[in-house]
Parts: C-alpha cells; structure tokens; sequence
C-alpha cells in the first residue's frame, strides 16, 4: 500500500515530461537574415507575467525547453525594426519563423531612451535614427554628413573636410552632448567632440536622442545623446566586401570587411583609407581607420562581445580667412591637426531566468590630438592679434571603466533597470615648446567617478511613465543626484485615418563635468586650477503631441522644449592680481526654448519621407565678466539659428537604392574673434544645401554608387571665416563574395 503514492508521483511526473514540450524560434530580418541579439520573451496566453525570455545567438535563433503543452503569446524585439507578436500552440508548433519587418513612422524600436529596447513612441522623449539602410544611401563620410539630416541637429563644421565639426541641440553648447561609439564614451573630459572625423565604416545604426539624459548617461548628456553602433557578422557563408570611389578635389576612398555567423560566433572585421586634397590651400584630409565585432555565444543565456575601433587622422587647417564672402586675410598655408583614437568594449550578457538579465562591461578609450602652427604667414600677423602664432598644443587622454547593468522584467507591462558605473579619466594636456621665451606646459588631470542609476518602465495599454534617478560622484564637483521623468498617453486610438493621438511629457535635469583645464589649470597661462567647481546644470522640459494617420504610416509630431543652464563656467575671476593669476568659476547662466515640428512617412516597405522644423531662441541670462556685446546679458547664443529645418527622402530597393538630403539653415549670430583685425563679423548667413545620392546593384557580386554634397554649389559657411566645401561628389565600385 506504501508503494500507491510513490507509484502515483511517478506517474505524474512522467506525464508531465512527456506533456513538456521544447519549442525553436529563429528571428529574421526582411531580407531573410539573421538578427543578433534580439529579445524573444513567451507569456501564457491571456496573461502579462513573462515566463521565458532569451536573446537570439548569432544564428538568430533561440530554444525555449520544459514548456507546458499550452497557447503562449510571443513578442520579439529588436531595435530598428517593429515589435513583433506572434501566437504559439504547444506541442504542435515546436520550431517557428518570426520575421520582423521594417517599422512605420512611429512603431521603431530604440535603445538609446531607456538603456533597452522600447518603442519609440513609449520612450517620452524624441529619439532620431539612421538604420543601415539610410547610411547605405548617404555614404557619409563623418558622423558630422550624418547627423545634419536628423531633426533638431545643428552642425557647424569648420569649412574642410576633417575640419573640427560640432553639434548644438536645443540651444545648448557644443559639449553638451554625450557621444558613444560601440559602448564606450568618446568624448573629451568636459565634453569636447569633434564629429568631423568619425568614419562611419560598417557602421549600421545611428540613435540620437534630444534633452537631458544624464540620468541614464551620467555627465555631458545635457541636451542629446549620439549613440552608434557597428554592424554584426550575419550570413553563414563567409561575406567579403571591398571597394573603391574617387571624385573630385582629388578624393580617394578604399574599404575592405570580411563577415559572417556560423553557430555560436559571428563576426565582422573591416578597414578603410580616405583621403583628399580639398577645394584649396592647405585643406588636405586623411583618415585610417581599422575595426571588428566579434560575438560568441558562451552558454544558452550567456554571450560574450568584443568591439574595437581604431582611426588614424590627419587635417591640415586654412583658419579664419573667408567672411561670408569676402577673403580679406590669405588662409593660413601650415597649421594642421591630427589625431589618433582607439575604442574597445567587452560585454557579457547573461539571461539568468526568465525574468533577469544581466550585463558585465569593460571599456577603454584612447584619444591623442595635437594642433600645430609652425610659421606666421605674412598677412595673418600674430602680435597683438593672435591670428597666426605658431604653437603645438597636444591633448592625451585615456578613459578606462566598467558598468553592470541589470534588468528585472517580471511582467509585459514593467520592467527595471538599474546599474552601477566607475570610470577612470586619466590625461596630459598642454603645449610643446616653440622658442627659446616658451617653455612648454604638460599638465595632468586625474578622476575617479562612480554612479549607481536606476529607472522604472511602465507600460500600460494607453499610459507609459518612466520615473528615474542617478546618483553620480565625481571627484571634481564631488555629489550630486540627478532625475528624470518621461510620460506618454494615447489620448485616441483612433481608426485607419486618424491613427492614434498621443501625448508626450519629458522632464529631466542634465549635468557636465569642468573640463580637465579648468579643475586643473593651465600654468603657461597663468590660470590656476580650480578644484571647487560645481557642474554645469541643465534643466530640461518639454511637453508635446504626436497624430499618426494611415494606419500609423504617417506620423506627424510637435514639440516645445524649455532649457535653463546654470552653473556655466567662465574665465576668469581674479585669484592674485599681484601675481596675475587667474581662474574659472561657476558664474553663467542661459536659457533656451522652441519648438520642433517632424513628419515621418513610411508609405511603403521601400520608401522613407522624414521632414523637420526647428524654432530655438536663445538668450544669455547672467554673464558678468564679459564686456563684448555679443556675450553679454540679453544677447543670444552665438552658433544657434532662430530657424532651421531637414528632408529626407529614401527608396531602399532589392536592385536599387536612392536618397536626397536636405539642410535649411537660417541665419545665425556668430564672431569672428578677430579683435578688430578686420571689420567685425557679428553673424553667418543662412543657406540651404542638398546632397542626393544613389546606387545600383550589377548583379549579385558588384553595385555601383555615387553621392554628391552641395549638389547646388551654393556658397556657404558654418562658421564665420570658414567657408564650406563647394559641390563635391564619390563615384565608386563595391563587390560582395560570399555570403547567403
């Protein structure tokens, strides 16, 4: 009798192990390869609670054992395309095809708003991409020809190509945007970033988001943050590529990559050479730049990442010498800049259950950049002036960390992330002697910063808030805690027409860190560190609506935002006049506030319409030291347009593809900072540029490509003194061997 129950268990056990069930899911793009890295997550059917979740290998596969015969509601994500769900019945569908396809305007899936993949629409805070696709068509040759297509970006770039290039979003300052390449941060201590020399080979998506995001990105996310990322091996035959374009100012580009993906690794190793002679003297650029991805899958829930890039590069730098229009200086024939970067990352993503995932990283950046003027050309003068002294200014950094970042998804509609960080900032900054009366300077900064973050999403059915807060201790401005909140609400759902009206709110508060010179000094100049800085703050609001029509194809959207920054630091308070030494301090303040109007229109699987104004007004609230003008209380913020607009128009085809680009920028006040030397220039003149592009492919081996930039030849600048690259156009030949 004793023997009943055990008898009974075992029975039941072996009726469940044959009611168990395994199931295989492979994820696909729309050409039909592999996706890396996206998120499958299995509920019970009727019900929100997640039961299996699992990241796809390099195969785009992932296995699911030990299921309960039953119906499941599956949904898989991946950023740049839609979300997809899909119904399972188990144990008669045991293996299943998901194919994720292309977004419509306002369905894309983002990473960038909230450290995981989330639609954009449920983000609450604006977020721009360019997809593979995109970059495919504009073949551009920086990050900066990238970035000046998306809406709410304003680029100035120096003239030249390889000049130094800067971004201003929402009013903000060129170092108010933090930058991430593979993972890693690339800007400078105090967020300095150059994007005129970021190659963008293999490059396959591009975030950018707009307003405060130092909550989840800690200093220098004050206005935006730039985020791309390298594309992943994929096919399960080895794919070579190469290729070669030439056009004029005597412009030569080469790259060569080998990929692929077979069972647990996938793969992607690339280089390129770029170079040009420019539209006139001393306007050469050169860059190197060498790369690879390499993925593997350790376990079933364990994968391991390793990116590197590296780029090598040379500028040669005409200075100020054309003011919109008139050359009333000769430019200057020696002065050239270079630099030499390297990035890497490791990750480790574990899926430990259904409801945890976890992720390990490791990160390293490298970045030497000298400037250098050897003579004074006759006519630029230095003396007084400062226009053409000869120097040799050098920047030696190095940024070295780690993060763990966990997420905690026990239900469709919630999940948690939280986080530690620690990141080491390590660099030499100065001038090299350049005579016998300059004895040079090399000056060391040092900082250890540590972060914990931590962020709630939650989304309902109509409502998605997600609260968050960053506690950040720098060893420059010491504490300081950091909040943000974003909101959105379908107000209608609406029908095929009217598809859906939605509501958006984002408030956050962004923070920089002072620059390595202004918490450590420059003793060539006389200015003495300052270590009790504060950081500089943003206060970031916005509010605003989003109408999609057609069965969410079309969607068309209007923002305000309200930007206040405080705390802005300044040179230079007097420290000891006996001894003339000075230094910087918190002092500044400005504001900012517009409005953003975009469409975006994916009538077809193939066509892309994207569309954009930009309304900032800009004002300086508090600047007491300064004496000039144009930098003193109620003036506006030099470099920033009161209007500004973009289009984008792509076909991505099977055979062919197509773009046209275009930037509408109106006039903005600037300076020239040539103290007198010629009659002032106190603003640039707006302009307008198109750049179409196109390609064609041969047969399954060959395409053939050509872009043009300017393809108006329109006069303009960027920068006042520099004038811009006239119509310029790359003609070449790419080939593909191997591959599925």
């Amino acid at each position: 009798m004793r023997s009943l129950p055990l008898l009974f268990v075992a029975v039941l056990l072996f009726t469940a192990d044959l009611s168990a069930a395994e199931l295989k899911i492979t994820v696909t793009d729309p050409q039909s390869a592999a996706i890396v890295g996206a998120k499958v997550s299995l509920y019970p059917d009727g019900a929100s609670n997640v039961i299996a979740s699992a990241i796809t290998s390099p195969d785009g596969v992932v296995r699911f054992s030990n299921l309960p015969s039953g119906n499941y509601r599956g949904q898989a994500i991946a950023p740049g395309f839609a979300p997809k769900s899909f119904a399972v019945k188990l144990p008669a569908e045991e293996t299943l095809h998901v194919r994720l396809e292309v977004a419509t305007a306002s369905q894309t899936v983002v990473v960038s708003a909230a450290r995981s993949p989330i639609p954009e629409q449920e983000a609450g805070v604006p977020v721009e991409l360019l997809d593979e696709n995109d970059l495919t068509n504009l073949q551009p040759v920086s990050q900066a020809e990238a970035l000046r297509f998306l809406p709410g970006a304003i680029v100035s770039n120096v003239g030249q190509r390889g000049g130094q290039s800067s971004l201003f979003v929402r009013g903000g300052e060129s170092n108010y945007n933090k930058v991430i390449i593979d993972g890693v941060a690339v800007n400078e201590e105090g967020g300095f970033f150059d994007f005129g020399v970021v190659p963008l080979q293999q490059a396959n998506r591009l975030e950018f988001v707009r307003g405060a995001e130092s909550t989840l990105y800690g200093s220098d996310a004050m206005t935006s943050v730039v985020q791309l990322w390298t594309a992943t091996g994929r096919t399960r035959v080895p794919e070579v590529r190469f290729g070669a374009a030439g056009g004029n100012l005597s412009t030569a580009d080469g790259f060569a990559s080998i990929a692929g993906a077979a069972r647990r690794f996938d793969y992607n190793l690339f280089g390129d050479q770029f170079n040009t002679e420019g539209q006139g003297v001393n306007d050469d650029y050169s860059n190197s730049s060498q790369g690879g991805n390499i993925g593997v899958k350790l376990a079933q829930k364990v994968f391991f990442r390793l990116r590197a890039r590296h780029s090598n590069n040379r500028s040669g730098v005409q200075s100020n010498w054309n003011f919109n229009g008139q050359p009333l200086l000769p430019p200057d024939s020696d002065q050239f800049a270079r630099q030499n970067n390297f990035l890497s990352s490791a990750d480790l993503s574990v899926n430990s259950s259904a409801h945890w995932e976890h992720r390990f990283s490791g990160f390293e950046y490298h970045h030497r950049r000298s400037n250098v003027d050897t003579f004074v050309d006759p006519g630029r003068g230095c003396g007084t002036t400062f226009l053409d002294c000869p120097f040799n200014v050098f920047v030696k950094l190095n940024r070295a960390g780690f993060e763990y970042q966990g997420a905690y998804s026990p239900r469709s509609w919630a999940q948690t992330i939280f986080g530690y960080h620690f990141e080491d900032e390590n660099g030499h900054f100065g001038q090299l002697p350049t005579g016998p009366f300059d004895p040079g300077s090399d000056n060391h900064g040092l900082r250890r910063n540590h972060a914990v973050y931590g962020q709630q999403v939650f989304t309902f059915s109509r409502l998605s808030v997600i609260p968050g807060i960053r506690f950040e201790h720098n060893e420059s401005f010491g504490n300081k805690a950091v909040p943000r909140i974003t909101a959105t609400f379908l107000a209608l759902r609406g029908n095929e027409l009217f598809s859906g009206t939605r509501l958006r709110f984002a408030y956050g508060l962004g923070i920089k860190a002072p620059s390595f010179e202004q918490s450590f000094g420059i003793p060539s100049f006389l200015i003495a560190p300052n270590p009790t800085l504060k950081p500089e703050e943003a206060r970031s609001l916005e509010a605003g609506v989003q109408q999609n029509f057609l069965s969410e194809k079309v969607s068309l959207s209007a923002s305000y935002f309200n930007n206040l920054f405080t705390n802005e630091i300044e040179c230079c308070e007097t420290l000891d006049a006996a001894a003339h030494t000075l230094r910087y301090f918190n002092v500044n303040s400005t504001f900012a506030h517009g409005a953003e109007i975009e469409l975006h229109s994916r009538p077809r699987q193939h066509i892309r319409m994207d569309a954009s104004y930009t309304y900032t007004a800009t004002q300086i609230l508090v600047a007491p030291l300064q004496t000039d003008p144009m930098f003193s209380a109620g003036a506006p913020l030099i470099r920033r347009p009161r209007h500004s607009a973009t289009v984008l128009l792509s076909y991505y085809g099977n055979r062919w593809g197509a773009s046209l680009g275009g930037t509408f920028i109106g006039r903005r006040p600037d300076s020239d900072f040539t103290f007198g030397v010629v009659p002032p220039f106190n603003h640039v003149a707006g302009y307008a540029r198109l750049d179409p592009g196109f390609w064609y492919q041969i047969n399954h081996y060959a395409t053939a490509y050509v872009n043009v930039e300017n393809a108006l030849d329109k006069s303009y600048q960027e920068v006042v003194g520099y004038p811009g690259l006239g119509v310029n156009f790359r003609a070449g030949m790419r080939f593909r061997i191997g591959g599925d």
